[in-house]
């Protein structure tokens, strides 16, 4: 009789079935795992990559106000160059 444990005397093909089902079970969970640790914080390597202006930062003024149309063109980049100066990229905080 040929059962599943036992297929012409020894086990069959189907036993490589478990390995897969298991690596797709540890790949799946570390995907999740890793997913969900990153969302909501930010680890100190990603701190020095985001070099783009925060809500509140006056670069991020005004970049709305040219948005909104408070401000020309010319204004702005004239505007930026100071804060760029004053500020920097970086967020130094004053200090160029």
């Amino acid at each position: 009789m040929q059962t599943l444990a036992h297929w012409d005397g020894g086990p069959g093909p189907w036993i490589l079935l478990f390995p897969l089902i298991w690596t797709a079970v540890v790949v799946g969970a570390v995907t999740v795992l890793r997913r969900t640790g990153r969302s909501g914080r930010r680890g100190p390597w990603r701190a020095t990559a985001d070099t783009g202006p925060s809500g509140d930062s006056p670069i991020a003024m005004l970049g709305r106000r040219f948005a909104s149309g408070e401000i020309d063109e010319d204004e702005y980049w004239r505007r930026l160059s100071v804060l760029d100066e004053q500020f920097g990229r970086t967020g130094k905080g004053g200090a160029a």
